[in-house]
């Protein structure tokens, strides 16, 4: 192991310090107003799960309109599951361990919001029926039990300068995923990104 890795608690405590007044307790076990309205903002989240305590780890995207997220409760919150890529990594991960992770953005806003607690996968058809879109039911659904939730500082959004326009990547300077599949699997690139094309169009929802 390197000479410059940080092995322990004591050694992480050591190098970076105990942190300043109520940053030590800024979780709260339910959501409040302001985090509430956080959500009904988010049309984007980060959603983190592992089967296991020593990983593999996985995250993944979840997005839609703003408040796609439902707040069943103050402790209690269901994501929709839109059609993907039918891996479902995230719900292996969830059937082997329930501890998740979930992390809010809104675009324009410097400051996330950090949830963990214990999900679970469910068909429940009331609960469903809350969260149609575009006149489609999602399969199913990932409700949250929360454990804990705190907004965190916007210091990484505002280094990344990440909402700015002016910052946004040209398309012709990055390949299509027709492209890195093509060069990862010798597929046909171009019949590739034609079917994505297609599903995106058809197949959101």
């Amino acid at each position: 192991m390197p000479d410059g890795d940080i092995k322990s608690v004591e050694e992480l405590v050591e190098h970076y310090g105990e942190p300043r007044g109520h940053l030590s307790e800024k979780e709260k076990p339910a959501l409040s107003d302001h985090c509430k309205n956080f959500i009904a903002l988010s049309p984007f989240c980060v959603l983190s799960t592992s089967a296991t305590a020593d990983g593999p780890a996985d995250c993944s995207p979840r997005g839609d309109a703003p408040g796609f997220v439902h707040i069943i409760d103050d402790t209690t919150i269901a994501i929709p599951d839109r059609p993907g890529n039918r891996r479902t990594d995230t719900f292996h991960n969830i059937m082997e361990n329930p501890e998740v992770a979930v992390m809010f953005m809104v675009p324009g806003l410097n400051e996330v919001l950090r949830m963990n607690g214990r999900a679970r996968l469910t068909t429940e058809g009331d609960l469903l029926a809350k969260m149609v879109a575009n006149g489609k039911t999602p399969r199913a659904a990932l409700v949250i039990d929360i454990r804990y939730v705190y907004f965190h500082c916007g210091k990484a959004v505002i280094r990344s300068d990440l909402w700015n326009a002016d910052n946004h990547v040209d398309r012709k300077d990055f390949p299509t995923l027709g492209k890195i599949n093509a060069d990862w699997y010798g597929v046909d690139g171009d019949e590739v990104d034609a079917q994505l094309a297609k599903d995106y169009e058809n197949n959101l929802y």
